[in-house]
């Protein structure tokens, strides 16, 4: 290792949630000395039925909005780090911190606010533990007058304040706006800072320590025990996490991507395993399957269109997609034919509006027929390899025939990085785990 080597390493809430967890995140910095940055989130849940920190700061700002009682449940969050705080030995306290949530709670503060607090309080205790200087995520991440995360000033003010610092950690999840106020990013958002740090010190690793050993290259609730994926690129990931693998934050890629910063998936429970490495491009690396990759999500609908001679009607697939966008609502997919068309959409973005978009559709274009098919689970199939190999969308269909899965739906992108395939939601499982024998078993 050399001494100039830099890594930026985010702890989940498991791997921060008592303790235990924080002796064994300790152990993992101080055993590689290029860890200089870290980004905790929040206590996470310490057992089956446990409560995570930040939905009880949630629940404590909705009660105190309501005028119901807040304090008892807030004082179960308090009760937690004071319980880290006893069991570590630390002399940090907390107190005074608390008192200054309190009294916001009190006045009516905002949701965004009452959700950072979790990392906030777990950043000032982990700083403490490790030594480390503390840095408040609101002096570095910087949201924009609408709200929008601001990547240049963060990523300029950041570099900046780090470069001085030798070691210091800085709680992942949320920023602040153009009047000081704090806002949050989506759930999850800690891994989104990570990746902001990493870009912002030019880091050579950014490992995001979790509680699985990586990705798998399908669910484990429907798949029994598939096997680990060790390598993927930004762009695999990228179509795996939109169909609903969700180790990692999708909007975690970008920060690292645009600076060329792999990511490591890592498992503090089990801190040997080599995880998962995200990389730019997998050249020097060889793939041992044809698929990266199987996932998938249910909730979906088809809008189907039938017209002969579509192909020839100037404006068609546009004036389809107009009735879509003046009603607010966007498509995920689009897969056509010479006189057919569909639209993928999410069921709930069209529940309720059937009949008007049926009605719109028709008397824009005047289709053959239209109906809209419910109750569609879209599948990805995702890998690299099948850029250079023949027959692997036949092998994908031929497995979901012998399954007895009807397929209602195929779209493949131009780059022939992924199939993604449509079923009924009720064939939803047999159709990944018939895939994945296919591919890996």
């Amino acid at each position: 290792m050399t001494d100039n080597m830099k890594k930026v390493v985010k702890f989940g809430g498991s791997s921060l949630a008592d303790a235990g967890q924080f002796a064994k995140v300790k152990e993992i910095i101080m055993a590689d000395s290029a860890r200089r940055f870290v980004v905790p989130s929040a206590p996470g849940k310490r057992f089956s039925g446990d409560t995570k920190v930040t939905d009880l700061l949630l629940n404590s700002q909705a009660a105190s909005s309501k005028g119901e009682d807040w304090e008892s449940i807030f004082s179960i969050a308090e009760d937690r780090y004071r319980g880290i705080i006893a069991d570590l030995g630390l002399s940090v306290s907390l107190e005074d911190e608390f008192a200054v949530i309190r009294e916001n709670l009190k006045k009516g503060c905002t949701k965004d606010y009452a959700a950072s607090r979790g990392e906030y309080l777990n950043g000032i205790l982990l700083a403490d533990y490790l030594g480390y200087e503390f840095i408040d995520a609101a002096s570095v991440v910087f949201f924009d007058k609408d709200g929008n995360f601001d990547a240049a000033k963060t990523n300029r003010v950041m570099g900046h304040v780090l470069e001085s610092c030798e070691n210091a950690v800085i709680p992942g999840f949320f920023g602040s706006g153009v009047n000081g106020e704090v806002i949050t990013f989506s759930r999850g958002g800690s891994d989104i800072t990570g990746a902001i740090v990493a870009r912002a010190v030019c880091a050579d690793v950014y490992e995001n320590w979790t509680d699985v050993s990586g990705f798998l290259m399908a669910d484990p609730r429907i798949v029994e025990n598939p096997k680990p994926i060790n390598i993927i690129t930004y762009r695999e990931l990228r179509e795996l996490a939109y169909m609903g693998a969700s180790v990692l934050h999708e909007d975690a890629i970008f920060p690292v991507k645009m600076a060329g910063i792999p990511i490591n998936i890592k498992n503090t429970n089990d801190p040997s395993a080599s995880g998962t490495r995200i990389v730019a491009t997998t050249e020097q690396y060889q793939n041992e399957y044809i698929i990266t990759g199987i996932a998938g999500k249910k909730g979906f609908s088809l809008i189907n269109i039938e017209k002969d001679m579509m192909n020839s009607e100037l404006g068609f697939g546009m004036n389809v997609l107009k009735v879509l966008c003046d009603m607010g609502i966007s498509f995920e997919h689009l897969p056509s034919g010479i006189d057919t068309m569909s639209v993928v959409v999410a069921e709930s973005a069209v529940k309720g509006k059937e009949r008007d978009i049926l009605s719109r559709i028709s008397a824009l274009v005047s289709p053959d027929n239209i109906d809209i098919e419910k109750g569609i689970a879209l599948i990805a199939v995702v890998g690299r390899g099948m850029i250079r190999t023949q027959g692997t969308a036949c092998r994908v269909f031929d497995s979901l025939a012998r399954e007895g899965v009807n397929i209602r739906m195929i779209d493949q992108g131009s780059s022939e990085l992924n199939i993604i395939i449509g079923v009924e939601e009720k064939d939803f499982d047999a159709a990944i785990r018939t895939i994945y024998n296919e591919f890996v078993s």
